[in-house]
């Protein structure tokens, strides 16, 4: 471990982090900024359900001579799986939507099955072409970048996003939450999924199939155009509620028999090889880290618990086994052909072209505006 190595004393984000940085008293920026920017103006609790109120009635009248008033990306996972519920409780109409990016595990497809049945909701799938997907994300193991999930990522959100604007949706509802997600994962481990410029360089240099069908939406355009044109609002309903996510997942088991699965995003099984496997083997990065640190913050999990788990593998060496083969052969590579990837030069989002300086400028004149809450990274 280098000698420079350093560990938060409140949080468990470290310097695999490389721009993170400590108070004197050894709090990181992740914590500072939790404590001055978000606690003050979360408020999961009465109040937070008055404003929740509001926006029901809002949308309810907007959508009242429409099937659906709103529509909630479904993936299969708690946060998506319990926005879905909290809606079915406050008298929403929505239209759950689902993209198969061709890795969903089959416990994401248990608790889609099993809360379209218990809540009475329709769905609509949206189903990617394999093959432009496939080569898609062969394009970014080829690019030896950490971020080996934006295509799955950008097929998820265009996809939501374009069927909202082309169908007349104006709210999307959706699983963002601060319970959760309060620390964020940060750039180099998980780069921007919006960034169209930088998916398209890196499919231009390393794939073979165009993207005729695949679902392409920029930052700008979502941000933006159906921001302020198309009048799409998104909502996240879950940091107006009390949402403890073992209370959750247990509730949704109960009422619905929903299964959980071992950690966040291991609903889809290619998320889990590139989060439990693919990040920390090939890059040092453990985005458990971000995960744990903000359950200790929201106080869901102590430091101590969160350091022994983050002491143990993300899964065992059967299951990994079982991923690597799995991952390999639905990307038509050999085993071998896989574990030369692995051992490739590392390579960041910084390699290619993207619009970082756009999107950073961007991001300051909303949170100027009081549009978007600062998050780090």
């Amino acid at each position: 471990m280098s000698k420079n190595y350093c560990i938060c004393s409140n949080c468990i984000m470290d310097t695999s982090d490389s721009n993170i940085t400590f108070d004197e008293k050894g709090l990181c920026d992740y914590c500072n900024n939790y404590y001055k920017e978000i606690l003050p103006h979360w408020h999961p609790d009465a109040t937070g359900e008055k404003e929740l109120l509001g926006i029901v009635d809002k949308i309810k009248r907007d959508g009242k001579d429409r099937e659906h008033d709103c529509l909630i990306g479904l993936s299969g996972g708690v946060d998506s799986s319990y926005v879905a519920h909290v809606a079915k409780k406050y008298g929403l109409r929505p239209l759950l939507f689902h993209v198969d990016a061709g890795w969903n595990s089959q416990e994401a497809v248990n608790n889609i099955e099993k809360l379209v049945d218990g809540l009475g909701f329709d769905l609509h799938t949206e189903v990617i072409n394999w093959q432009e997907m496939k080569d898609l994300q062969l394009a970014f193991f080829k690019a030896q970048v950490p971020h080996i999930d934006t295509p799955q990522d950008h097929g998820f959100f265009a996809s939501t996003y374009n069927f909202a604007a082309k169908n007349g949706f104006k709210y999307i509802l959706n699983g963002g939450n601060y319970s959760t997600e309060c620390v964020r994962e940060p750039l180099e481990w998980h780069y921007h999924a919006s960034d169209l410029r930088q998916l398209k360089d890196i499919h231009q240099k390393f794939g073979k199939r165009p993207l005729k069908t695949f679902p392409l939406c920029d930052i700008f355009t979502y941000k933006i155009y159906y921001r302020f044109v198309n009048k799409i609002q998104v909502i996240k309903p879950l940091n107006c509620v009390p949402f403890i996510k073992e209370k959750a997942m247990q509730e949704l088991v109960d009422l619905y028999g929903w299964q959980k699965y071992a950690h966040k995003h291991y609903e889809s099984r290619f998320t889990r090889f590139y989060e439990g496997y693919w990040l920390p083997t090939k890059f040092g990065f453990d985005k458990r880290r971000a995960h744990f640190s903000s359950l200790i913050l929201t106080g869901q999990m102590t430091r101590d618990e969160a350091l022994s788990k983050i002491a143990v593998k993300a899964y065992d060496d059967e299951t990994l086994a079982q991923d690597f083969e799995y991952v390999a052969t639905k990307l038509d590579l050999t085993v071998d052909e896989l574990k030369e990837i692995m051992h490739g030069e590392n390579k960041t989002y910084r390699d290619y072209k993207s619009n970082m300086a756009v999107i950073d400028l961007g991001a300051k004149v909303l949170r100027a505006l009081g549009i978007q809450r600062a998050i780090i990274r």
